[in-house]
């Protein structure tokens, strides 16, 4: 058992409450339960409680074992001097607080529901594709949606964390931002971080200096991403590396390693030349693009902003010296929704929360409920367990619930999982699912 458990069992009051006595033998009346405390220090903040007649507000903790107060060295934390009730599975050792009083101790392992305890067991020990994955009949259509909402929000503001982080650094200049992680998602999972450091290691505002002339964006892009540094037969890039050099001893530029771009197992198409070349086009033709997003209303839009011209050298290449039959290598329209669900919607639903303007929350997820699914092995997962997966909403939720809650065993703080623990039972089917 962990002590989530204990935590679960204090926030849905799914224990008996009656006649509760400390170990000492002292009556207690709980009037409020406090707030669940998800950050360091004490499990449970600002409770109220009447213990042998006397007021007590402060906060509880709780474990297992009332030992563990002392092995996670809470007996020296003077966050811990405020707690008022010691909520134990198991009382084996007495606790005492830094000023000597002992803290009152509440056992609760004979007040929890044995089918309750039953259900946890079986949902802890499962070993199916999800926990609760023969365990749905019993939920109710409203819970489930409301599961799957909670997860679309918890992954849009994980997925913003980073984003913050470098918003603070750069004191809030959202262009610049948004030109590193529209870089990094050019570069997809496999070329990513290199596209991220060849963002972070090239200010957009070189690039926009330049911004009329194409050929010296590419300069800046490949002789920045290390692809300049050997002898060239053809022509253009011997132009630009000697633009590079130029624009190396004006700005005092340091390229990334070479060795960090990835070509094995990619489509020629995906090559990071390619997506280079793809990305100096749309830094040629698109001014300001954040401000751009900003404006957008639907996906079409946006499909239309990402509708770039390659260079007429990258037309016959795939890579430098390498002629290839001509073609025209345009952004893929699933490459333009990922960069929608990966990108610009993070973006939409972070500006609309710090401005508290939620017209850009709202356009976030109706761009998301517009998009068709995406194909990977988790949603052809959900699908096999009979889920219809008909959006990038619906899909996006999907992965984050088993990506960070089923795959984790967090079912206590899943909607579907606390409403099988308060049916008690475990059932056997996911036809629910099959509604949304």
């Amino acid at each position: 058992m962990k002590e989530a458990f204990l935590h679960y069992l204090w926030k849905s009051k799914r224990f008996d409450p009656f006649g509760l006595k400390t170990t000492a033998g002292d009556n207690i009346e709980i009037k409020k339960y406090g707030q669940h405390n998800d950050h360091a220090g004490p499990d449970f903040l600002n409770g109220q409680l009447n213990i042998a007649g006397v007021e007590w507000n402060g906060n509880i903790e709780m474990h297992l074992k009332s030992s563990q107060w002392y092995q996670h060295a809470h007996d020296v934390d003077p966050a811990y001097d405020n707690v008022i009730l010691h909520v134990v599975l198991e009382d084996d050792r007495p606790v005492r607080m830094t000023n000597g009083r002992m803290l009152p101790t509440l056992v609760i392992k004979d007040r929890i529901p044995a089918g309750l305890i039953r259900s946890y067991r079986r949902l802890m020990n499962e070993s199916a594709w999800v926990p609760c994955q023969r365990s749905f009949q019993s939920v109710k259509d409203i819970i489930i949606q409301s599961c799957l909402d909670h997860n679309m929000v918890n992954r849009l503001e994980r997925k913003t964390i980073q984003i913050e982080k470098i918003l603070d650094k750069t004191r809030g200049d959202w262009e610049v931002v948004f030109y590193m992680f529209l870089a990094k998602n050019f570069g997809l999972k496999v070329n990513g971080i290199p596209f991220f450091m060849l963002a972070q290691n090239l200010p957009l505002l070189y690039l926009l200096r330049h911004r009329d002339k194409l050929a010296e964006i590419e300069a800046f892009l490949f002789g920045q991403a290390g692809m300049l540094e050997k002898t060239f037969e053809d022509q253009y890039p011997n132009k630009l590396k000697e633009l590079y050099s130029n624009f190396q001893n004006k700005y005092q530029l340091r390229p990334i390693p070479l060795s960090t771009w990835k070509y094995l197992r990619l489509r020629p198409a995906n090559f990071p030349t390619i997506r280079i070349a793809q990305f100096a086009r749309l830094i040629h033709q698109s001014n300001h693009l954040f401000s751009k997003v900003l404006a957008i209303k639907n996906v079409k839009e946006i499909e239309n902003m990402f509708d770039v011209e390659i260079s007429n050298y990258w037309k016959t290449h795939y890579v430098f010296d390498k002629r290839s039959k001509l073609s025209r290598k345009k952004l893929g329209v699933k490459t333009i929704h990922l960069f929608i669900i990966n990108t610009i919607v993070p973006f939409l639903f972070l500006y609309g929360k710090r401005r508290q303007e939620s017209s850009y929350q709202e356009l976030a997820l109706k761009l998301l409920s517009d998009l068709p699914a995406e194909r990977n092995s988790i949603i052809a997962g959900w699908e096999k367990l009979g889920v219809t997966v008909d959006n990038a909403q619906v899909s996006q939720a999907l992965i984050e619930l088993k990506t960070q809650v089923c795959d984790n065993k967090q079912c206590l703080t899943c909607k579907v999982g606390n409403s099988i623990l308060k049916n008690g039972s475990m059932l056997k089917s996911i036809n629910m699912l099959n509604r949304f």
